[in-house]
């Protein structure tokens, strides 16, 4: 991803529920439990881990057992020191005391919450780019040492896969109609960072390298699942099973769901996005525009998906009165540059969601060349009475107007396309008069007419009409 370019926006949860959420998960959760179990006889070794012979009791503490209980206390303590959530009182001594931050998740508000859990996730996030303890094993010598150059291990580059995987699956959840509901193919994602885009038929060692980049997530997914970054559904053990051991019951090969799927949650779009904001990216959320002027509206929803934008919309106008607000938004759509036709038609999309009270807003407008269309249009919706006919050069306008912001919303989209073809065979004279029309986008929106229309014929009376668009426009 680039960070010169904005992310989609994204629906985020409210924050006390957010934080109900954090408060919840396990590992949150466990850290905070050892936290108030530490205290003056507890012992901690020289890089802040509990000591080897305090595990067990900490495990029970959790109440935990099994063959993984002390390594999940040990994790949950660790979260417990890198949050502060425990404090070292002597480094010498190895002594703790309950932190500062402990408090907070009792009794702070929301946003601090919320702080705690982000520290969290950035060390398990940590966590999830250093090699499994197998391989860690199989690297050390005799001495002891770990002979890191054996394990073709680049923590950087390690650190940088997992956050392009994120990132993708962040861009996958904000383009949802409702965000964190549902599940992303393992395979998909990690085809998502290994094969090129402009490739065909995936080689065998691009497949090779998919297949070893699922594995690698199947374990950073179980590790960050707990941490509530993500909802996971693993691998099917099945499938890495020795090939020559029959499956225990009958395997569906088409079944995708048995390579691995995951989701981000509600609490981990949250945590993504304050990632990518400290890393520089532009990363907008449905409702930051609430406080801003029409003008900031207008302008911010421009590159919205439309079920975004009306989100965004309605939160605007719901700490506004009706009347105020149609004038303020009227007011924010005027303009002759490139963005002025996307800005009326997001404001046009406004105005439909308030109510009559607005009308005298809009009656105000009737005469201005520039909203006097989409002024009729919003009391003829309505059934308002004594709205004046337009005159055909506002009407033409109008037309240029709202192809120009469709362009620029959508591009050379089918719904365009359908529009042109409606316009040119409703009008056999449109191209005659549109060239003349006094608007900035004019010959660019006869260009396009003359682009999308699938008859040559006219496509290029369509392009004969931009030509002297253009010519009487000095260009």
């Amino acid at each position: 991803m680039s960070d010169s370019a904005p992310l989609p926006p994204v629906r985020l949860h409210p924050e006390a529920e957010l934080a109900r959420d954090a408060l919840s998960t396990p590992l949150l959760s466990r850290a905070a439990r050892l936290a108030r179990w530490a205290g003056p006889t507890t012992r901690i070794d020289a890089g802040g881990g509990l000591v080897e012979e305090q595990l067990p009791e900490a495990a029970e503490a959790l109440g935990l057992s099994g063959d993984d209980a002390a390594a999940y206390a040990s994790e949950a303590w660790r979260v417990a020191v890198d949050t502060g959530l425990v404090e070292v009182v002597d480094e010498e001594a190895g002594t703790v005391t309950a932190g500062e931050e402990l408090a907070v998740l009792t009794g702070g508000a929301p946003h601090d919450v919320l702080g705690v859990w982000l520290a969290a996730l950035e060390t398990l996030l940590a966590d999830a780019s250093v090699p499994d303890l197998d391989d860690l094993v199989g690297a050390m010598d005799a001495g002891g040492e770990v002979d890191l150059s054996s394990l073709d291990w680049d923590p950087e580059a390690e650190a940088e896969f997992l956050d392009g995987v994120l990132g993708n699956l962040y861009l996958l959840t904000a383009g949802e109609e409702r965000p964190g509901t549902a599940f992303v193919p393992l395979p998909a994602l990690a085809a998502s960072m290994i094969v090129p885009s402009d490739m065909g038929e995936p080689t065998n060692d691009v497949l090779e390298q998919v297949s070893d980049a699922m594995m690698r997530l199947d374990d950073q997914f179980r590790l960050l699942e707990p941490v509530g970054l993500v909802a996971y559904q693993p691998v099917d053990e099945a499938l890495m099973a020795d090939t020559d051991e029959e499956p225990a019951s009958p395997v569906d090969e088409t079944d995708v769901s048995r390579y691995g799927m995951v989701r981000l949650t509600p609490l981990g779009l949250y945590g993504l996005r304050a990632r990518l904001l400290e890393a520089g990216f532009e990363a907008p959320a449905v409702g930051d525009l609430a406080d801003k002027g029409a003008d900031a509206l207008l302008d911010g929803t421009a590159a919205f998906p439309p079920t975004a934008a009306q989100a965004e919309t309605e939160q605007w106008l719901a700490r506004r009165e009706s009347l105020a607000a149609a004038r303020e938004l009227l007011a924010a759509a005027r303009g002759l540059d490139a963005g002025a036709p996307l800005r009326r038609l997001r404001c046009q999309q406004a105005l439909s969601l308030v109510g009559d009270e607005a009308e005298p807003a809009l009656r105000e407008v009737l005469d201005d060349p520039e909203l006097g269309g989409l002024a009729r249009v919003w009391l003829a919706e309505r059934g308002a009475s004594e709205v004046p006919a337009p005159s055909e050069d506002l009407v033409f306008w109008l037309t240029v107007d709202t192809l120009a912001a469709q362009l620029a919303a959508e591009g050379n989209s089918d719904e365009l396309r359908g529009l042109v073809e409606g316009l040119a065979q409703q009008h056999s004279g449109f191209f005659a008069a549109a060239w003349r029309v006094d608007h900035p986008a004019t010959a660019d929106v006869l260009e396009a007419m003359g682009r999308l229309h699938p008859d040559k014929r006219i496509a290029k009376e369509a392009r004969k009409a931009a030509f002297k668009a253009r010519s009487q426009q000095g260009g």
